[in-house]
């Protein structure tokens, strides 16, 4: 019972500090404090949590191998659903604050404005990972199709920090960071499946 109790602890921890993000956000905005384009500043932030998010979700793995620590994995679940709820929230804010549901302007900037059209291609990739992260969606793909589906996420990451770097029209450092961050872990994941060929020859 004890043992329960903590796990179910620590996973409210682990949603709270997901969730910790959208009433920040609020905060700022309600008092005015992220700049001089409001609305600007909220949809990028939206957006550069949901890539945290995504890059998060992909360190559990490793983390949870290097630490030794496997029950880290099922919080994985948790932070990519996050991930997603970021993206989207990132994407509606757009299309509704930004663009005032305006569907020919939002048109012509998916076809005119690169880093939007990848953003889009990113977003769209995202949503059936969000919609078979159920364990009824896995056990009805079954678990080789699941997870082949689920590698998408290897496309959409690299997606995300291209969108992010391509937005910045300044200091382009933190989207650096994140590449730099999201090289370390897709390269972890080569040498792990290297290595684990290694074993079957």
């Amino acid at each position: 019972m004890a043992s329960k109790t903590r796990d179910n602890l620590v996973y409210a921890l682990v949603w709270l500090a997901c969730f910790a993000p959208i009433p920040w956000l609020g905060w700022n905005l309600f008092n005015g404090d992220l700049g001089a384009n409001p609305i600007e500043a909220l949809i990028r932030q939206l957006g550069v949590w949901g890539l945290r998010f995504i890059l998060i979700s992909l360190a559990i793995t490793p983390a949870a191998r290097i630490l030794r620590m496997p029950r880290l994995i099922r919080f994985r679940r948790t932070v990519g659903l996050f991930a997603f709820a970021y993206v989207l929230l990132h994407w509606t804010s757009y299309i509704g604050l930004d663009q005032i549901f305006d569907w020919g302007a939002i048109g012509k900037d998916i076809l005119k404005r690169p880093f939007i059209t990848i953003g889009m291609t990113a977003f769209v990739l995202l949503i059936p990972l969000a919609i078979t992260s159920t364990n009824a969606a896995i056990r009805k793909l079954g678990p080789v199709r699941w997870r082949r589906l689920h590698r998408l996420i290897y496309v959409i990451a690299p997606l995300g920090v291209l969108h992010y770097y391509m937005l910045v029209k300044a200091d382009h450092r933190p989207p650096l960071i994140y590449a730099a961050f999201l090289a370390v872990l897709l390269g972890w994941r080569i040498w792990d499946w290297a290595r684990k060929a290694n074993r079957k020859t």
